[in-house]
């Protein structure tokens, strides 16, 4: 291979990375509902398209994104995706020849450079046939290193085949790809006393069923001849509670509020309930004073995901919490 022709290839890969579907492993350009995570740049024709569709695409009031809760688990740094049909690809690379080589001032490409010229032989552009070009896809959250593991040329692929390379994109990928796009409900939790809270006094916390349900996101990649798909599900398994101060005590001892059949986290405090001990709660040993502790309320989720031909499997658990203030009196009461 010619250093020129080296040339036109690296640049191809990085005009891949730069418009293609890396940014849909950050989320970027995405709207609520359904959404395409990808910029398409007419002058390459990159055609990287991820969907995303599901209840967990969109949020109310306090919702965002999981954080993986292991830290030996990251999305890929890279894969390999369709990027262009044979047309596409011969005009990506006369472009690139046209600016490298032929003006170096960056004026717009819009005429025609023969394929003799750029050092290719014609039938390498696959003229008539079916199928398209995959390139390499970065994701910008990952590495520099990790970004650029996939060294790869630009190949060409049948139809609806998947390519013999295994950093292909695959459902597997596809899960990740959805996870990172997973919405859930905030996790501001009901207390009583709603006001201010006493020493000593047993604080109840509760979230109410309805707003903790299994939320999904269906990642799709889609073009002729060749469909692929997975769908990752967030289920939450349990409420953990931190008072935000060392003086406190947690109900029950570990913090640790699971959900309950019908939905709901801990248990509604109503009258006559003022001897019993919360299923769920904190009790303050001191006076927040002039200002508040903050209570912090994370949500576990159970990851798991389903996809094309079958595969499936569990990803890391996801947490999501919020903080609220709460204020805390010196003076003793009973709560009736």
């Amino acid at each position: 291979m010619t250093t020129f022709r080296r040339l036109l290839i690296g640049a191809a890969v990085c005009s891949v990375a730069l418009v293609s579907g890396g940014q849909a492993y950050a989320g970027e350009g995405l709207t609520e509902g359904s959404s395409t995570g990808t910029k398409k740049n007419d002058s390459v024709g990159a055609q990287v398209k991820v969907r995303f569709t599901g209840s967990g695409t969109s949020g109310g009031n306090g919702s965002g994104g999981l954080s993986s809760s292991s830290a030996d688990w990251d999305p890929p740094g890279c894969w390999y995706a369709p990027q262009w049909k044979s047309g596409e690809f011969r005009k990506m690379r006369q472009s690139i020849y046209f600016a490298a080589v032929h003006d170096p001032d960056g004026r717009e490409f819009t005429g025609e450079i023969s394929d003799e010229n750029q050092g290719y032989a014609k039938d390498e552009y696959h003229d008539g046939d079916k199928g398209m070009y995959w390139g390499a896809v970065q994701n910008p959250d990952a590495s520099y290193a990790e970004q650029w593991a996939c060294k790869r040329d630009p190949f060409w692929v049948p139809e609806g085949e998947q390519p013999d390379e295994p950093q292909a994109i695959n459902p597997e990928i596809l899960a990740g790809l959805a996870y990172n796009q997973i919405k859930v409900p905030g996790t501001k939790v009901t207390l009583a006393p709603a006001g201010a809270t006493k020493v000593n006094l047993p604080t109840w916390a509760w979230l109410d069923k309805g707003d903790f349900q299994p939320v999904s996101v269906t990642a799709s990649l889609d073009f002729p001849g060749f469909h692929m798909e997975a769908t990752t599900t967030a289920e939450p398994t349990g409420l953990t509670l931190k008072p935000g101060t060392e003086d406190a005590e947690l109900l029950p001892a570990s913090g640790n509020c699971p959900v309950g059949k019908d939905g709901s986290i801990g248990e509604p405090y109503a009258k006559g309930k003022a001897d019993r001990t919360p299923p769920c709660g904190v009790t303050y040993l001191k006076s927040s004073g002039n200002g508040t502790f903050d209570l912090q309320a994370t949500a576990t989720w159970k990851i798991t995901w389903t996809g094309t031909g079958g595969a499936g499997g569990d990803l890391p658990d996801g947490e999501y919490g919020n903080n609220q203030p709460v204020e805390v009196e010196e003076a003793q009461a009973v709560n009736r």
